[in-house]
């Protein structure tokens, strides 16, 4: 009977030609590959009766995926079955170049026409806070991004955030307008009463300060937001 230790590894290299991640990204590119298969070419070998693939699957399923994966920290990361300080490493190293690749600011400041490209500049780092965030974008009178005030951390509703706060740096800067983003560590981005309560809070100061405020998106996981201004929440007298 074979022992434990005489089972051996997988690598990928064991895997058909047709079936190994690294040759399917050289063929067909990155972006067509799995995450399991993209974490696969991190992880390089599997583990008895895994290969690297099969690993990578069950990592995204213990983390509750590539979100939680985000999350995770290195420590909690080194002791899953399979990982180690070298394979958690290389996968929190990519992790992180993929943070600063989303946050490098580009030649031209980006412009935002819709929730959605606000959304798109914050939600890859937002989603994988472990706490409540509330930012502020300040844009110019063409709608470009001028610059991101990180202005609340720590629980959020209408009582302990201090409105005038969020509108220092947009005074400062002589802003023409704003969106105020927060973010929901629970994963699920459905406004809550005091969002509600909070945004028309923002929406009525800047009306008085002629800053015109105009979302505010609340970011869950896996990609997902709600812009309040699309759901009619808190931006008039009726809500």
């Amino acid at each position: 009977m074979k022992t434990k230790e005489s089972i051996p590894s997988y690598r990928i290299t064991d895997l058909e030609s047709s079936e190994r991640p690294r040759e399917r990204l050289a063929n067909i590119g990155a972006q067509s590959l799995r995450t399991a298969e993209l974490l696969a070419i991190l992880l390089r070998v599997g583990l008895p009766g895994e290969n690297a693939v099969q690993v990578g699957d069950r990592l995204l399923l213990e983390c509750k995926g590539l979100s939680g994966l985000h999350r995770i920290t290195y420590e909690e990361l080194c002791n899953l079955r399979g990982i180690g300080p070298a394979k958690a490493a290389q996968i929190k190293a990519a992790i992180e170049l993929g943070r600063r690749i989303s946050s490098e600011a580009p030649a031209e400041k980006p412009a935002i026409h819709s929730p959605g490209d606000a959304a798109n500049l914050v939600k890859y780092e937002m989603s994988a806070l472990e706490q409540e965030e509330l930012w502020v974008l300040l844009l110019d009178t063409r709608n470009r991004l001028v610059d991101t005030d990180r202005t609340y951390r720590g629980s959020l509703n209408s009582s302990m955030v201090r409105v005038g706060e969020l509108f220092k740096v947009a005074i400062r800067q002589n802003i023409a307008s704003m969106i105020v983003v927060h973010n929901h560590p629970s994963g699920d981005p459905t406004p809550s009463p005091e969002d509600i309560a909070l945004t028309r809070a923002i929406y009525k100061a800047g009306k008085l300060l002629d800053i015109d405020v105009l979302d505010h998106l609340v970011i869950g996981s896996g990609g997902r937001f709600v812009s309040l201004k699309e759901r009619g929440l808190g931006f008039n007298s009726e809500n």
